[in-house]
């Protein structure tokens, strides 16, 4: 008798986790592999997802704008890339839109040389860039404030994770790129140095990127997705070490180093006037590159409504480009 009692009690929570299962809606989401993405880590290894009924897979790469273009036709739900990349991809697909501004990276972003003193120094020697992300965009704004020219370097196309093997190998003399590459080759390679900082040059914005199509068939998904990434952003704010314990188990990453990168970086979850500034920025970059196909329609591109629905706060862009 006890052990039917037994057997039923587990059938019926075998059923019981089989109906709750069924209740959450999947999700396929990709990004990069450093704490500038650290709500989506938040989010995962916290539970929120769960909690808000979401069965939320995540995809990583060598970059968060390498998973952008996976968004064409729905492999994945949501990405987290840069500024640029966005720009570069709504081109392809009209309906990849920006949803929220994600991390305004405040110290990021370094030039990294080996064996060379300056960044003068590095003319006519080749440096790494992960062309169409913020690494390019940084790149080019680096020279053009230091009055360099872009042909006096040779740009090498390497992705970030590969940037501190190349320098080792020497296939590359230098490389600007964002944490935590910089700081692992500062620890790892032998005569390698900062040449220059993001400060008073540039701070891009990464920005969370959904497809328009899936949002407006998944309306209540998507808003229990902005919600997750809201609370583990407010979870960053008010207990940053638990925050970084969690980064730093997604990442398999040493608490130390996610600890010591995570203050580098804002985390936002909103949309304010900088947000628009670093979307133009962008477009101006593509532009002069004779890369932009037309001009960018902000109204279709700049989809505020879920931040407006979870947290309107959040909003403090009043008016867009026109």
């Amino acid at each position: 008798m006890r052990r039917r009692t037994l057997l039923a009690a587990a059938a019926l929570a075998a059923v019981s986790l089989g109906a709750r299962a069924q209740t959450l809606t999947k999700m396929t989401i990709a990004t990069g592999v450093d704490p500038a993405f650290s709500q989506f880590y938040v989010a995962k290894e916290a539970g929120l997802f769960e909690k808000n009924g979401l069965d939320v897979t995540i995809n990583t790469g060598p970059s968060g704008s390498a998973m952008i273009p996976f968004l064409v036709n729905n492999q994945v739900q949501a990405a987290y890339g840069s500024d640029l990349a966005g720009v570069i991809n709504h081109q392809v697909d009209p309906n990849i839109v920006a949803v929220a501004d994600g991390t305004y990276l405040v110290k990021w972003l370094s030039v990294i040389g080996k064996n060379v003193p300056d960044l003068d120094a590095l003319k006519g020697k080749k440096v790494g860039i992960a062309m169409g992300t913020g690494s390019e965009i940084f790149w080019r704004r680096v020279l053009e404030k230091r009055g360099l020219k872009l042909t006096d370097f040779t740009m090498v196309n390497v992705e970030a994770p590969e940037m501190l093997a190349a320098l080792e190998r020497g296939d590359i003399d230098g490389f600007a790129v964002w944490e935590p590459w910089p700081t692992r080759t500062l620890m790892a390679v032998k005569g390698s140095k900062v040449l220059q900082t993001a400060e008073g040059i540039y701070n891009n914005i990464n920005f969370i990127y959904m497809n328009r199509g899936w949002i407006e068939q998944n309306k209540a998904a998507a808003e229990k997705f902005m919600l997750s990434l809201m609370q583990a952003n407010d979870m960053i704010g008010k207990d940053r070490p638990a925050a970084a314990k969690l980064v730093a188990k997604f990442l398999k990453m040493p608490l130390e180093l996610a600890t010591e990168l995570m203050p580098k970086v804002e985390f936002d979850m909103d949309w304010q006037p900088r947000s628009i500034e670093a979307i133009q920025v962008s477009e101006k970059q593509l532009a002069d590159q004779k890369k932009l196909k037309a001009p960018l329609d902000y109204g279709k591109y700049v989809y505020m409504d879920l931040v407006k629905t979870v947290r309107p706060e959040n909003v403090k862009v009043t008016a867009l480009p026109k």
